[in-house]
This record gives C-alpha cells, structure tokens and sequence, in this order.
C-alpha cells in the first residue's frame, strides 16, 4: 500500500491516478497511523509553503513522516513536496521546514535584461542527470527527459551531491534529489506525460 498524503492539496487526484495507472496501491489519507503501516509514502503538494507545512502539523503528520523515513520506507516528495524537506523557504517567511535534506527554498530573481523568463516558471523543460547513474527512480528515463514545472522557488541544497538532476531557468536548479530512502522532485509527474509514468513506475516497481 502507497499512502499518498492528504494536504489539500490541488493534484492529489492526478497523482493518485497515476499511481493506480502503474500498478500501484494508492490511499489517500491524513491519517498519521495509514503512514506508519503503509509499504511506500508519497508526498504532493501544490500552493504556499506555509500553508502546506501548517497543514502538516494540524494533522499531526510530521511525526509519522520522520517515522516512515527513518525505518526505510521508500519516500517520493513532489513539488512542494520536495521542498517542504528542506531547512526553510523564503516564500512567506522564512518559514520553517522539515530540516530532513539540509539547504534552502529560494525565489527564482530573473535579471532585468532576462524579462524573456517568467516567474512562476510553468512548462516544460530538460532535466539533466547529476550523477546517481545507477539510481533506480532513473532507469528508462531518457538523457534530457522533457517534464512538467509549475513553481517559482527552488530548493539550494547544502549538499551538492544529493542532487540527481537539474535544469536551467535563469540559473541552473536542482530538479529532483536523492538522499538514502528519499527521493523527489520539483516537477510534476503526474502531468509529465510518460516520462513522468515511468518515474512513478520506477517507485512502484524499484523503489
């Protein structure tokens, strides 16, 4: 059983729709406890960052996340679900975050002779592989898969060498880490046609 976790989330549905399309078990929940005992836990988010990591403490679901991290289970962060990992975001704050990857949330600041670069960054764009060749989330997936953003900050981590791929809009960001039993990303799979179904049958299958 995948828990995809209930934060209100906007694409909640399309995720969990994805989810069943490859062979997974999704239950959407904001139950603490269907955490804790499912096989695989999946984190979307849409909106603000304070709002979702407020969501996350009235349900009491940040404890049953650290739990499910520390006893291994395969963890797939989406969006804000990837960023709400991190130590803190600019939007609305600071405001604090999980602290689970150590780094930063920032704002993408287009220079002003790049007024060709819209904030949010919204379409689709290449990612490139960073290392984690043999990362199994990764298999099948093209070199410069195209994929789906919609966001206007992103994550710094402190640690380069967590980041698995990346791609350029203004600056060059992290699109998606790997950090043990922990992966996400900062596109949408869900909306990312089927490079984003192969990512999710990679969770289902490999991870």
């Amino acid at each position: 059983m995948i828990a995809v976790v209930d934060v209100c989330s906007g694409n909640l549905r399309s995720v969990e729709k994805a989810l069943a399309h490859v062979g997974g078990a999704p239950v959407v929940t904001q139950d603490p406890d269907v955490i804790r005992r499912a096989d695989k836990v999946v984190v979307p988010g849409q909106g603000a960052f304070g709002a979702f990591t407020a969501g996350l403490a009235e349900r009491g679901l940040e404890g049953a996340l650290r739990e499910a991290l520390a006893a291994g289970k395969p963890f797939l962060g989406i969006c804000l679900g990837l960023q709400v990992l991190f130590d803190d975001s600019e939007e609305q704050g600071p405001v604090a975050g999980l602290g689970l990857v150590p780094g930063h949330v920032v704002k993408f600041r287009p220079a002003a002779h790049e007024d060709h670069l819209k904030v949010p960054h919204i379409g689709w764009n290449p990612v490139r592989r960073v290392g984690h060749a043999g990362d199994p989330m990764l298999a099948g997936l093209p070199d410069e898969a195209h994929v789906y953003f919609v966001h206007s900050y992103y994550v710094v981590p402190s640690d380069p060498s967590v980041t698995v791929l990346d791609c350029e809009h203004g600056v060059r960001f992290c699109a998606a880490v790997r950090k043990d039993n922990l992966f996400a990303c900062q596109f949408h799979p869900e909306k990312s046609q089927h490079v984003g179904l192969r990512l999710l049958a990679n969770f289902v299958e490999r991870a």
